[in-house]
């Protein structure tokens, strides 16, 4: 479990730079913007390949059950996951309706992935994993609101909520079909 704590350290560490705003602007000046986000994107890929081989190791010594989540729950994980690709999408789509009221969807995608999953998942290294980023996105989303950083204003409903509903939709549809092969458990 040891490198799975170790990538989710790294992870957030280098991605907590990001809301530190005199920290990370005494970084760039100090490496450069090119320098600061290759060190930027080698810290977050470190701890990427960290997160996902430790939990991979720890699946295969066993999972540590902590409780176990009743059927229902595993149903609501599922449909929560279709606005959780929705937001996803609509973070990368131009602006409109569903961007501008979520403000940040990225974040929000982050929340609602993440809570899904500790509905889902009763052992120790999901609710480590998957409780790490929902409170790493809770805090990021405070921060970025406390920086005044509003995000998009709400626009009618356009091309951008369009894009975002087709795109969320097939992911979500494809990630069904994939999870298993992909994450080696099978959403069904």
């Amino acid at each position: 479990m040891l490198p799975l704590v170790l990538g989710l350290v790294l992870f957030f560490a280098v991605h907590t730079l990001t809301t530190l705003r005199a920290r990370r602007a005494a970084l760039v000046a100090g490496m450069g913007e090119t320098g600061y986000k290759l060190a930027y994107s080698a810290g977050s890929l470190l701890g990427l390949a960290l997160i996902v081989y430790g939990f991979g190791a720890y699946r295969a010594a066993g999972y540590i059950p902590v409780w176990e989540p009743p059927t229902g729950l595993r149903h609501a994980a599922t449909l929560l996951m279709w606005p959780a690709f929705v937001a996803l999408a609509a973070a990368y789509a131009p602006a409109g309706l569903i961007k501008g009221k979520l403000k940040h969807p990225m974040l929000v995608a982050v929340k609602a992935w993440a809570l899904a999953h500790l509905l889902a998942n009763g052992d120790l290294g999901s609710l480590l994993l998957f409780g790490s980023f929902l409170a790493w996105a809770v805090y990021d989303r405070i921060a970025v609101k406390r920086r005044g950083d509003l995000g998009a204003a709400p626009a009618p409903f356009g091309k951008g909520d369009a894009i975002a509903l087709v795109a969320g939709t097939a992911a979500f549809a494809a990630m069904l079909k994939l999870h298993g092969w992909l994450i080696s458990v099978a959403v069904f």
